[in-house]
């Protein structure tokens, strides 16, 4: 899956992240998305979410480490739909879960380092089934 630039994302979801970051310099690289293209159901979504090493020993030295993600559904009730963190002794920044889709949209996850910088990976998915229609009633 090829990332999307932040200008490629919906008007929603460039909204969201502004609001979420006050306007922080968001990569758009880094990390990737496990989401099915298209859920006929959106009551549980397989989402994953893998941040890549930022710098190795090989490279030279030592990055920020990862030390919270968070996933948002820029079109559900309560977009931000899932946050983790990570101790320093946590190998990898990587988790899977699954998630409720109130619609069709982008899905996007921030990665945020110990260094302050922000990395992001957004996937689209096609719900046929709504879920999270609580809030209507």
């Amino acid at each position: 899956m090829l990332p999307l630039p932040l200008r490629a994302l919906p008007e929603s979801a460039r909204a969201l992240l502004a609001r979420a970051y006050g306007g922080a310099d968001v990569r758009f690289e880094r990390v990737a998305l496990s989401l099915p293209a298209l859920a006929e159901n959106g009551n549980s979504v397989a989402l994953g979410v893998a941040v890549q090493p930022l710098m190795t020993q090989a490279d030279g030295g030592q990055a920020g480490s990862v030390v919270s993600l968070e996933v948002f559904a820029p079109e559900n009730p309560n977009p931000r739909i899932a946050r983790f963190h990570f101790g320093p002794a946590c190998p990898r920044a990587e988790v899977r879960t699954r998630v409720r889709m109130a619609a069709s949209q982008t899905v996007v996850a921030v990665a945020a380092c110990s260094d302050g910088n922000l990395y992001a990976g957004a996937a689209e998915i096609v719900v046929t089934e709504a879920a999270c229609l609580d809030f209507l009633f």
